[in-house]
């Protein structure tokens, strides 16, 4: 009997605590209402997933795809999960006044325009997963000044430009994904100063230049996938014999040539592939 109350007081204040949050009268803060408000006008709706925005509180009243938590006494928006809703039209620059947003995912959907710099400002952000839509213009600078953040998928959109220097700063991110783009120019010497990152994918787009040899010195990088881009002829950087973390380098249709360099010091290598290069 002891042990059945327990678990009864247990469950009784689990259902509670929303309860009380309402009850003590908090709310989102205003300036993140307005900024989904400002998201909300941005995109386009045909299935009508985001009906409910337009009812009660975001937080209290459970808005499709916002999460939100308590943080100094204050409900704030702390996930945006909108993964698949056949949304279209733009992402607004006043996303960037969810000032404690973890995740920002928009993946799947049919998005269009650029994605705006003021992400930047959002120095919470951990995860920003953009990948499949059809997304343009050029990778934001800004985006290296997010500290805390994971991982960024931007891959199968249309963005142009350059990869930014500025992203050898991201001192949290283990995941670069920005293949099946119209990237252009090099890729930046600099990212091998990424102290975690473990997958550098750039494959599929319209990158030149040699390949940098100074990824020899990425310390835990463990995919290097830069296969269907054109490298001016330039050969495999010897060096790339110094990254014993490295279990897959795919090179493929490339326009490399010259000699292979002697990766066999590299004991987890799994995958070389090196089809349709000289």
């Amino acid at each position: 009997m002891v042990t059945f109350g327990g678990i009864f007081c247990v469950v009784i204040l689990a259902v509670m605590l929303p309860c009380l949050d309402v009850a003590l009268g908090q709310s989102t803060d205003p300036s993140e209402v307005d900024a989904l408000g400002a998201i909300k006008r941005s995109l386009l709706d045909p299935m009508n997933n985001l009906e409910n925005w337009n009812r009660g509180d975001p937080c209290t009243s459970n808005w499709t795809g916002v999460f939100c938590h308590i943080i100094n006494d204050a409900l704030h928006v702390t996930e945006l999960q909108l993964f698949k809703r056949n949304l279209s039209g733009t992402l607004a620059p006043e996303v960037s006044l969810l000032s404690q947003l973890k995740t920002l995912d928009f993946m799947w959907n049919n998005l269009t325009g650029s994605i705006p710099k003021e992400i930047g400002n959002i120095t919470t952000l951990k995860l920003i997963l953009l990948n499949g839509n059809q997304l343009s213009g050029f990778l934001p600078d800004e985006i290296g000044n997010l500290q805390s953040l994971n991982r960024l998928q931007i891959d199968q959109n249309q963005i142009l430009g350059p990869i930014p220097k500025s992203f050898a700063n991201l001192r949290n991110v283990k995941h670069l994904h920005m293949n099946n783009n119209s990237l252009s120019g090099k890729i930046p010497s600099e990212l091998w100063r990424i102290p975690l990152l473990l997958h550098l994918l750039v494959d599929n787009n319209n990158l030149s230049g040699p390949l940098p040899t100074e990824l020899a010195k990425s310390p835990v990088l463990k995919i290097l996938q830069a296969d269907n881009n054109n490298f001016s002829g330039s050969s495999i950087p010897s060096t790339y014999s110094n990254i014993k973390t490295l279990l897959k380098l795919s090179l493929r249709n490339c326009n490399l040539q010259g000699a292979i360099p002697d990766l066999s010091a590299i004991s987890e290598l799994g995958y070389l592939i090196l089809a349709g290069t000289n």
